[in-house]
Order: structure tokens, then sequence, then C-alpha cells
């Protein structure tokens, strides 16, 4: 038998980071006049912590392996990312879209093939996750093209691309990371949570 302890930890960081991403772009498009600094040390470290947890999540085992499929790439990039914003997070807006953009639109276009790999499994939230990583990536783009100039516009943005990402994350950590309970070594018993 092997552990379940790192999916478990993965599983429940990204439910509560992707809960706080949402809650973090809601915060965005509600509150459009906040200090870019501030908005600049808020995305540094989710984008510190998002990375960690798609790090762990890559090197755990999950049963599909959907979720974590692309995170050791995308889980590198994120925290350095995030290490960049802190360094000088008053210079963040325009650095901040276009990497956030670049992230949301890559983790946008991971998650449609995960999405298409779910369909196989045949697994039912395929079309939301489908749905979801096309919006993503979509304002992922929009974020990277900047098509508005205005802060206020740019940080509304920004806030609807974050919660895209988060309800995305959220959507595939609670559809599609299996955690096996009990495996034989001959693999001929498994229990699903």
């Amino acid at each position: 038998m092997r552990s379940t302890k790192a999916i478990r930890i993965a599983k429940i960081s990204y439910i509560i980071l992707s809960s706080l991403l949402i809650v973090l772009g809601v915060g965005l498009i509600a509150l459009r006049d906040l200090s870019v600094s501030l908005i600049g040390i808020a995305a540094g470290v989710m984008l510190i912590a998002f990375g960690i947890v798609k790090l762990i999540g890559y090197f755990s085992k999950d049963l599909y392996r959907l979720a974590f499929q692309f995170d050791l790439s995308l889980g590198l990039m994120l925290a350095v990312l995030g290490v960049i914003i802190l360094r000088n997070p008053d210079q963040a807006m325009s650095f901040l879209c276009l990497m956030l953009g670049i992230a949301t639109m890559a983790d946008g276009l991971f998650k449609l093939q995960s999405a298409l790999d779910a369909r196989r499994f045949g697994l039912k939230s395929w079309l939301l996750i489908l749905t979801l990583a096309v919006g993503a990536g979509v304002v992922g783009a929009l974020l990277m093209l900047r098509p508005m100039q205005s802060a206020r516009a740019l940080t509304v943005l920004l806030g609807i691309g974050m919660m895209l990402e988060g309800v995305l994350n959220l959507c595939v950590a609670l559809f599609s990371i299996k955690i096996i309970r009990h495996q034989r070594v001959d693999g001929a018993e498994c229990r699903v949570e």
C-alpha cells in the first residue's frame, strides 16, 4: 500500500487556494480602487502558494493523473513569478497583467487537455472543466493584450481572470482528483474516496 498523505494535502490545499483566488478575484472586481502595491503583494503571495501546491500535487499520485499532470513546470513558473512580483509590488500592475495572463492562458490550455482526458475516462464533469478552461484561456489572452489601459479596467479584468482561474482549479480539484484509500500491490483491489 502507498500513502495518500501527499495527494490529500495537495487536494485540500488546491481547494483552499482556489477558494481564496475566487475571493481575491471578487475583491478586485468590487474594490477597483485598491492600491497597486496591495494588489501586487496579494498576487505575489498567491502565486507562490499556488506554485508550491502545484509542485506538491505533481509529486503526489492521484488516480487519474489529470489534475497535476502539467504542474511541475507551471508550479515552478508561478513561484518564480510570485517572487518577482513581491520584489517590486509597486510596479506590478503591467507586469502582473502580462505574467498572470500568460499563466492563466497556459493553465487554461493545460486544463483543456485535462478536460478531454477526463472525457476519455468517463468523468461527467469534463464539459464544465472544458468550458472553464476556454474561459480562463480567453481572459488570460485579454490580460496579455491589455485592450483597456485604465488601471480600474485592468483591475476588473485581473479580478475576472483570478476568479475564473479559481473556479477552474476548484472544479478540477473536486471532480478529477481521486484518492486511492486501499490498494494492493498487484492493483487488484482499490477503493476510491
